[in-house]
């Protein structure tokens, strides 16, 4: 992976978290490639679930200016996220919803102007056998098209994620963690070639 600065968010923050696992796998991955890795706990941000109340009343929460400033701040996203119900989950959608709700005219800018043209990657991890497959597929349109963000079309599923780690909280499987390395060339190729020069 070439070295860039990246930004990874688990969308499950759960205790004993196959995802959290996951995103931490990858994030040593990325750190022995030289990269500068930031891991952003989104429920730590504690935003309300999105209310057109609070943002027409009190505004948006400060919180939701910081996944903004983060987002900026960094070369390119992971995200590493289960499903629920076949759908990527609330606290990965809400949290989103809140950025596309900072305005362009905004000290620091919008939330789409943060994420445009930014390269994605995606990884999931699920105890059942898709390992978040759908999820991914659901983000990968989600990404692309409310934040026109470019994701790379390398994506890994973690299936059977209960029996995946061992007890350091590596990845068992060595074919697991090339797929999980995949994921991270591409994305880093992808950041790379899109920095300005």
């Amino acid at each position: 992976m070439k070295p860039i600065r990246l930004l990874i968010i688990a969308g499950s923050e759960r205790a004993g978290s196959y995802n959290r696992s996951l995103a931490r796998v990858a994030a040593a991955a990325a750190r022995r490639d030289g990269c500068e890795v930031t891991e952003l706990d989104l429920r730590a941000l504690a935003l309300p679930i999105y209310d057109g109340d609070i943002e027409y009343g009190p505004g948006v929460p400060p919180a939701a200016l910081q996944l903004r400033d983060a987002l900026l701040a960094h070369d390119a996203l992971l995200l590493v996220t289960p499903e629920y119900n076949a759908f990527p989950t609330p606290l990965v959608l809400n949290a989103f919803d809140w950025l596309s709700r900072i305005s362009a005219s905004a000290p620091g800018g919008g939330g789409k102007e943060a994420t445009a043209n930014k390269a994605a990657a995606l990884l999931s991890a699920s105890p059942g056998p898709l390992g978040g497959l759908r999820s991914m597929n659901l983000l990968r349109q989600y990404l692309g098209g409310a934040f026109q963000m470019i994701v790379v079309p390398q994506q890994f599923a973690l299936g059977k994620a209960g029996e995946a780690f061992d007890e350091a909280g590596a990845l068992k499987d060595a074919k697991a963690m090339h797929g999980v390395q995949g994921v991270l060339d591409a994305v880093g190729d992808l950041a790379t070639a899109l920095k300005p020069r």
